[in-house]
Order: C-alpha cells, then sequence, then structure tokens
C-alpha cells in the first residue's frame, strides 16, 4: 500500500467583469481599462471580461466584489485609483511602484 503525496491546491485567481453601455460608446474605455488591468495583473487574476450592459452602465466587479460604479462613484475611474483598489482585493501587500505614490504637493 503506498501512500500518495498531497497535491497543494491552486488557489482559485478571481475574474474581472467589466460591464459597459454600448449606447454611450464606452466599449473602447472599457478595452483599455482591461489591456491595463491584465498588463497589471496577469498573474493574479484569470480574466478579464467585457459585458455589455444596461443604458448608462459602467461597474467594475472583482470576483464578488464591485470595486466601482459610475453612478456610485461618480464617472470613470483614473486609472491608478482602478489598479490600486484592484490590487486592494487581488493582491493587498502588491506594491505597485509609481501607481501608488502619493501626487506631491503642488503638482
Amino acid at each position: 500500500m503506498s501512500e500518495s503525496t498531497p497535491q497543494p491546491r491552486a488557489v482559485a485567481r478571481p475574474r474581472i467583469v467589466i460591464t459597459y453601455c454600448v449606447r454611450c460608446g464606452w466599449l473602447l474605455r472599457a478595452a483599455w481599462m482591461s489591456q491595463e488591468l491584465l498588463t497589471t495583473f496577469h498573474g493574479d487574476v484569470s480574466e478579464v471580461a467585457l459585458r455589455p450592459g444596461p443604458s448608462g452602465t459602467f461597474t467594475i466587479d472583482v470576483g464578488t466584489e464591485r470595486v466601482w460604479d459610475r453612478a456610485n462613484n461618480g464617472g470613470f475611474p483614473e486609472i491608478t485609483v482602478l489598479k490600486q483598489r484592484v490590487r486592494d482585493v487581488v493582491a493587498p501587500t502588491r506594491s505597485l511602484g509609481h501607481s501608488d505614490q502619493s501626487p506631491k504637493p503642488g503638482a
């Protein structure tokens, strides 16, 4: 009788979903943000999906957590803010380098 060595469990990586309004013409913005997120979090997320949504919608969900809602947050996120919010969900201890730096006073 041989004992098998336990295999490490794969950690599920979250899926990011960007829901955008087609009629508002926000597909390019959603696609650009997805490219930025995939480049930054390539090892931390399983995928970034673009989902057409109802009129006026622009939301970003990481797994089950909503990190941005245009209606509630007022417009669209700056890419550094979006990356920080995604990082806080997928890899809280990870540094984002220049995206974590605060702007200098007077800049």
